[in-house]
Formats: structure tokens, sequence, C-alpha cells
């Protein structure tokens, strides 16, 4: 099957080029795409373990617990061990993380904005659609393969 004909290539394309467009917007904020999702996720999610975190960002573990590590270093959050489960850390901004997370998200939000009005608002819709449906369909696929 060659590349052209494979629906995974285009999107792969289409998140490298996301990737790319939010790694440039978000360089004056300081940010990595990692970082400021991270960051994003503890906004709306205030004392999230690094795993669950993790999950909602779409990365691994050891990989968030690296952003973390990063972003606790240079002052954006801070972690405390969980009240009842003293194993799991308990991550929040702080004021400094919640000032980088407000000017990065200005300038991701500006990306989304240009990407979404590049599109009609029934394409839109049809985009959205077709792209949750692809992502429940290999879930279904990975689901069924040995």
């Amino acid at each position: 099957m060659p590349a052209a004909e494979r629906l995974g290539t285009y999107i792969k394309r289409a998140e490298q080029a996301l990737i790319a467009a939010k790694t440039a917007a978000l360089k004056p904020a300081g940010l990595t795409v990692p970082q400021y999702s991270a960051l994003l996720h503890l906004a709306e999610n205030p004392g999230i373990s690094a795993a669950a975190l993790a999950r909602l960002a779409g990365v691994t573990p050891p990989t968030m617990n690296t952003v973390l590590t990063n972003l606790q270093d240079r002052g954006l959050v801070e972690r405390t061990p969980h009240e009842w489960h003293k194993n799991v850390l308990e991550t929040r901004l702080t004021e400094a993380g919640r000032e980088v997370t407000a000017a990065g998200d200005v300038r991701a939000v500006a990306v989304e904005r240009d990407l979404a009005a590049r599109f009609t608002a029934e394409e839109l819709a049809t985009v959205t659609a077709l792209l949750t449906r692809t992502a429940e369909a290999l879930d279904e696929i990975r689901a069924e393969l040995p």
C-alpha cells in the first residue's frame, strides 16, 4: 500500500504541522508544547496526579514526570504529597505558573482560531466529527489486535 493511500500519512502530517505551529507560537512564552499541555490541564484540574495528567496530555508517565520536574525547577508548579495517599504527589500551578499558562494560552489559542478560520462552519463540523470517528475507530482496532 503506497504511503499516499494511507490515511495515517495525512493524520500524521496534520499533527506534525499543528505541533510545529504551536511550538513556534509558544517559544516566546518560554514553553514547549508538552509543558504548555501540562500547564493547561493543571489549570483545569488542580491537584491532579502525574499519571492522570500524562493521560490527559497524551504522553507517557515518565515523560510527564520529566516535564513536571522541569516546570517545578522553574517555579511554575508545586508538588505535594496527597493527604491520604502519601506516595501520590498532587500537582498545582504556582502564581508564576498561572501567569506563564495565560501568556502561552493567548498564543496557542491564536493558532487554534487561525486554523479554524480556514474552514467554513460546515467544514469545521465535518473535520471535528471525522477526527472523532477516526480516534474511536482506531481505539476499537487496537482493542481487537492480538
